[in-house]
């Protein structure tokens, strides 16, 4: 008799599984559409387009306050190491999306902010996760969306 240890089908059905799966498909519709708004600018447009920027980068846009952030704070809400936060810092700040700027509260310390072309970038990251949202909706239904919503957001808090 084989152990079920030993079978497949577990590992591809399970909840963090589908998890991942919809994060992904989420994430890249949103970049998908974020390249192919006219408000976003050209330069970063061309990079969606391209697949330059990823869900990787979604995660300045998700985590950096309006008023910027310092670096270890960006770097612990988005749930990656310092290092790994300043490196994708410093190419999006050559994108032109971001920019460092001095600490008013600690002369050691910087803040990252939006750019006004990173402004430009959130506005199109709001209509496309609006729009992703919306497609969610026509593809389960309302009533399941809203039950999936409630869901994970109860399970993360």
């Amino acid at each position: 008799m084989t152990s079920p240890f030993l079978t497949s089908g577990w590992r591809q059905a399970h909840l963090g599984h589908w998890l991942d799966l919809a994060c992904r498909r989420f994430d890249a519709r949103v970049l998908a559409l974020m390249a192919a708004n006219d408000r976003m600018p050209l330069a970063l447009a061309n990079l969606a387009g391209r697949g330059k920027l990823t869900a990787s980068h979604i995660h300045i846009t998700r985590h950096l306050a309006l008023e910027g952030s310092r670096l270890t704070d960006l770097a612990a809400c988005a749930g990656v190491s310092k290092q790994a936060m300043g490196k994708l810092v410093d190419q999006c700040e050559a994108w032109g999306l971001v920019q460092r700027q001095a600490d008013p509260r600690d002369a050691r310390a910087c803040r990252v902010v939006f750019t006004a072309a990173g402004t430009s970038w959130l506005q199109a990251f709001q209509e496309a996760v609006t729009q992703a949202q919306l497609e969610v909706e026509m593809a389960v239904g309302s009533e399941v969306a809203t039950v999936m919503a409630l869901g994970l957001e109860a399970y993360a808090a």
